[in-house]
Protein backbone atom coordinates (compact mmCIF):
# COMPACT_ATOMS: atom_id res chain seq x y z
CA UNK A 1 0.00 0.00 0.00
CA UNK A 2 1.29 3.27 -0.63
CA UNK A 3 2.21 5.43 2.11
CA UNK A 4 0.60 9.08 1.61
CA UNK A 5 3.13 11.91 1.62
CA UNK A 6 2.74 15.05 3.71
CA UNK A 7 4.63 18.39 2.08
CA UNK A 8 5.56 21.58 4.02
CA UNK A 9 6.12 24.33 1.73
CA UNK A 10 7.48 27.30 3.77
CA UNK A 11 6.59 30.56 2.60
CA UNK A 12 8.96 34.33 4.14
CA UNK A 13 6.28 36.99 3.81
CA UNK A 14 6.76 39.68 1.26
CA UNK A 15 9.34 42.77 2.04
CA UNK A 16 7.85 44.48 5.58
CA UNK A 17 8.42 48.23 6.51
CA UNK A 18 10.25 46.87 9.53
CA UNK A 19 12.97 44.79 7.19
CA UNK A 20 13.34 48.17 5.20
CA UNK A 21 13.62 50.47 7.98
CA UNK A 22 15.07 48.53 10.01
CA UNK A 23 13.08 47.94 12.87
CA UNK A 24 12.26 45.77 15.71
CA UNK A 25 9.32 43.68 14.20
CA UNK A 26 6.89 42.66 17.25
CA UNK A 27 3.41 43.19 17.23
CA UNK A 28 3.74 46.48 17.74
CA UNK A 29 6.68 47.76 15.60
CA UNK A 30 5.52 45.44 12.54
CA UNK A 31 3.53 47.71 10.02
CA UNK A 32 3.01 45.01 7.18
CA UNK A 33 4.24 45.06 3.63
CA UNK A 34 6.25 47.60 1.47
CA UNK A 35 4.47 48.49 -1.82
CA UNK A 36 7.05 46.16 -3.12
CA UNK A 37 6.36 43.55 -0.75
CA UNK A 38 3.34 43.46 -1.76
CA UNK A 39 4.11 43.11 -5.53
CA UNK A 40 6.20 40.18 -4.39
CA UNK A 41 3.15 38.69 -2.79
CA UNK A 42 0.99 39.23 -5.64
CA UNK A 43 3.72 37.83 -7.77
CA UNK A 44 3.60 34.51 -5.95
CA UNK A 45 -0.09 34.57 -5.95
CA UNK A 46 -0.34 34.76 -9.67
CA UNK A 47 2.61 32.27 -9.94
CA UNK A 48 0.43 29.52 -7.70
CA UNK A 49 -2.56 30.39 -9.63
CA UNK A 50 -1.08 29.73 -13.02
CA UNK A 51 0.62 26.76 -12.38
CA UNK A 52 -1.62 24.84 -9.83
CA UNK A 53 1.71 23.49 -8.43
CA UNK A 54 0.85 23.28 -4.88
CA UNK A 55 -2.58 21.62 -4.26
CA UNK A 56 -2.78 22.27 -0.66
CA UNK A 57 -4.72 21.18 1.96
CA UNK A 58 -4.87 24.02 4.82
CA UNK A 59 -3.00 27.56 4.85
CA UNK A 60 -1.40 28.62 7.95
CA UNK A 61 0.11 32.04 8.55
CA UNK A 62 1.90 33.56 11.17
CA UNK A 63 0.05 36.26 13.21
CA UNK A 64 2.56 39.20 12.43
CA UNK A 65 0.74 41.62 9.71
CA UNK A 66 3.44 41.30 7.38
CA UNK A 67 3.30 37.32 6.97
CA UNK A 68 -0.52 37.47 7.76
CA UNK A 69 -0.59 40.21 4.81
CA UNK A 70 0.95 37.71 2.84
CA UNK A 71 -0.90 35.27 3.28
CA UNK A 72 -3.98 37.06 2.66
CA UNK A 73 -2.50 38.02 -0.79
CA UNK A 74 -2.10 34.26 -1.88
CA UNK A 75 -5.00 32.84 -0.58
CA UNK A 76 -6.43 33.14 -3.51
CA UNK A 77 -4.31 31.04 -5.07
CA UNK A 78 -4.83 28.17 -3.18
CA UNK A 79 -8.59 28.21 -2.79
CA UNK A 80 -7.91 28.19 1.08
CA UNK A 81 -9.11 30.33 4.20
CA UNK A 82 -6.19 31.45 6.57
CA UNK A 83 -5.44 29.94 9.90
CA UNK A 84 -3.54 32.08 12.59
CA UNK A 85 -0.97 30.39 14.74
CA UNK A 86 0.89 32.47 17.25
CA UNK A 87 4.26 29.83 17.30
CA UNK A 88 5.24 30.19 14.32
CA UNK A 89 5.88 34.40 14.47
CA UNK A 90 9.20 35.46 13.90
CA UNK A 91 12.16 35.07 17.15
CA UNK A 92 10.04 37.50 19.97
CA UNK A 93 12.05 40.79 20.70
CA UNK A 94 10.16 42.11 23.68
CA UNK A 95 10.35 45.57 25.06
CA UNK A 96 12.25 46.10 22.26
CA UNK A 97 9.35 46.08 19.89
CA UNK A 98 9.47 48.91 17.35
CA UNK A 99 12.58 50.31 18.39
CA UNK A 100 14.96 50.90 15.54
CA UNK A 101 17.59 48.29 15.83
CA UNK A 102 20.35 51.06 16.63
CA UNK A 103 18.16 52.11 19.72
CA UNK A 104 17.43 48.58 20.67
CA UNK A 105 21.24 47.63 20.33
CA UNK A 106 22.15 50.60 22.70
CA UNK A 107 19.94 50.18 25.09
CA UNK A 108 20.38 46.39 25.38
CA UNK A 109 23.03 45.13 23.94
CA UNK A 110 23.52 43.82 20.22
CA UNK A 111 22.14 39.98 20.06
CA UNK A 112 25.00 37.36 19.99
CA UNK A 113 23.43 33.93 18.90
CA UNK A 114 26.78 31.97 18.52
CA UNK A 115 28.68 32.74 21.74
CA UNK A 116 25.59 33.50 23.78
CA UNK A 117 22.19 31.64 22.32
CA UNK A 118 20.70 31.94 25.31
CA UNK A 119 20.61 35.77 25.87
CA UNK A 120 17.24 37.05 25.40
CA UNK A 121 17.10 39.45 23.16
CA UNK A 122 15.48 42.04 25.10
CA UNK A 123 13.63 41.98 28.28
CA UNK A 124 10.35 39.46 27.85
CA UNK A 125 12.01 38.65 24.46
CA UNK A 126 13.30 35.19 23.34
CA UNK A 127 16.67 33.90 23.20
CA UNK A 128 18.37 31.96 19.88
CA UNK A 129 17.43 28.57 22.26
CA UNK A 130 13.96 29.40 23.15
CA UNK A 131 13.01 30.64 19.53
CA UNK A 132 14.21 27.56 18.19
CA UNK A 133 12.64 25.31 20.45
CA UNK A 134 9.49 26.80 20.17
CA UNK A 135 9.65 26.49 15.95
CA UNK A 136 10.52 22.85 16.50
CA UNK A 137 7.72 22.57 18.69
CA UNK A 138 5.30 24.20 16.89
CA UNK A 139 6.72 22.47 13.19
CA UNK A 140 6.70 19.22 14.98
CA UNK A 141 2.74 19.78 16.01
CA UNK A 142 1.59 20.95 12.67
CA UNK A 143 3.13 18.14 10.45
CA UNK A 144 1.39 15.65 12.79
CA UNK A 145 -1.63 17.00 12.99
CA UNK A 146 -1.66 17.43 9.57
CA UNK A 147 0.18 14.37 8.27
CA UNK A 148 -0.51 12.97 4.92
CA UNK A 149 -2.05 16.40 3.96
CA UNK A 150 -0.21 19.68 1.76
CA UNK A 151 0.62 22.25 4.57
CA UNK A 152 1.51 25.86 2.79
CA UNK A 153 2.84 28.12 6.01
CA UNK A 154 3.57 31.81 5.50
CA UNK A 155 6.27 32.39 8.31
CA UNK A 156 9.66 34.62 8.65
CA UNK A 157 13.26 33.49 7.56
CA UNK A 158 13.72 32.43 11.07
CA UNK A 159 11.23 30.04 11.14
CA UNK A 160 12.59 28.50 7.73
CA UNK A 161 16.23 28.81 9.44
CA UNK A 162 14.84 26.16 12.70
CA UNK A 163 13.20 23.94 10.22
CA UNK A 164 16.71 22.99 9.06
CA UNK A 165 17.21 22.29 12.52
CA UNK A 166 14.20 20.29 13.41
CA UNK A 167 14.05 18.42 10.35
CA UNK A 168 17.75 18.12 10.34
CA UNK A 169 18.05 17.33 13.87
CA UNK A 170 20.54 19.89 14.51
CA UNK A 171 21.37 20.79 17.94
CA UNK A 172 18.29 23.89 18.51
CA UNK A 173 19.85 25.17 21.54
CA UNK A 174 23.12 26.42 19.65
CA UNK A 175 22.64 28.65 16.32
CA UNK A 176 24.18 26.72 12.52
CA UNK A 177 27.53 26.95 11.69
CA UNK A 178 26.39 28.05 8.19
CA UNK A 179 23.38 31.02 7.45
CA UNK A 180 20.59 30.84 5.50
CA UNK A 181 18.76 33.69 4.08
CA UNK A 182 15.72 32.78 2.36
CA UNK A 183 14.47 35.60 0.11
CA UNK A 184 10.75 37.04 0.86
CA UNK A 185 8.55 35.23 -0.53
CA UNK A 186 10.51 32.33 -1.33
CA UNK A 187 9.18 28.66 -1.43
CA UNK A 188 10.96 25.66 0.66
CA UNK A 189 9.29 22.66 0.73
CA UNK A 190 10.33 19.61 2.78
CA UNK A 191 7.99 16.54 1.77
CA UNK A 192 8.33 12.97 3.36
CA UNK A 193 9.16 9.90 1.25
CA UNK A 194 9.84 6.40 2.07
CA UNK A 195 12.82 3.89 1.81
CA UNK A 196 13.35 0.33 3.20
CA UNK A 197 9.94 0.53 5.19
CA UNK A 198 10.98 3.42 6.74
CA UNK A 199 9.92 7.53 6.24
CA UNK A 200 12.05 10.04 5.97
CA UNK A 201 12.18 13.83 5.36
CA UNK A 202 13.75 15.43 2.54
CA UNK A 203 14.39 18.93 0.77
CA UNK A 204 13.16 19.46 -2.65
CA UNK A 205 12.98 22.87 -3.12
CA UNK A 206 14.76 25.87 -0.88
CA UNK A 207 14.67 29.34 -1.80
CA UNK A 208 12.74 29.25 -5.10
CA UNK A 209 11.65 32.93 -6.18
CA UNK A 210 10.99 32.03 -9.79
CA UNK A 211 8.08 34.43 -9.62
CA UNK A 212 10.14 37.20 -8.97
CA UNK A 213 11.62 37.85 -12.22
CA UNK A 214 9.63 41.38 -12.95
CA UNK A 215 10.04 42.29 -9.48
CA UNK A 216 13.24 41.51 -8.54
CA UNK A 217 14.79 40.14 -5.84
CA UNK A 218 16.18 42.49 -2.56
CA UNK A 219 18.05 42.40 0.48
CA UNK A 220 16.19 42.85 3.48
CA UNK A 221 18.25 45.16 5.77
CA UNK A 222 19.88 42.97 8.39
CA UNK A 223 21.08 43.46 11.79
CA UNK A 224 24.98 43.76 10.52
CA UNK A 225 24.07 46.99 8.19
CA UNK A 226 23.59 48.67 11.84
CA UNK A 227 26.82 47.42 13.57
CA UNK A 228 29.86 47.45 12.45
CA UNK A 229 30.45 44.27 14.61
CA UNK A 230 27.39 41.82 14.21
CA UNK A 231 27.33 39.02 15.94
CA UNK A 232 23.46 38.33 14.94
CA UNK A 233 22.03 38.29 11.60
CA UNK A 234 18.18 39.64 10.71
CA UNK A 235 15.71 37.62 9.30
CA UNK A 236 12.97 39.15 9.95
Amino acid sequence: MTQTQTHLYLVRHGEAVVNVEPIMGGMRGDRGLTPRGVAQAESLRDRLAETGEIAADILISSTLPRARQTAEIIAPALNLPVLLDDEVQEIGVGEADGMHHEEAWAKYGNPDFVNDPFHPIAPSGESWAQFMLRVSSALHRIIHQHKGKTIVLVCHGGVIDGSFAYFLHIHTRLPMRLEFYPHNTSLTHWETYSYSGQKFWRLSRYNDVAHLGHVGVHESARWSNVDAKPSGTDHH
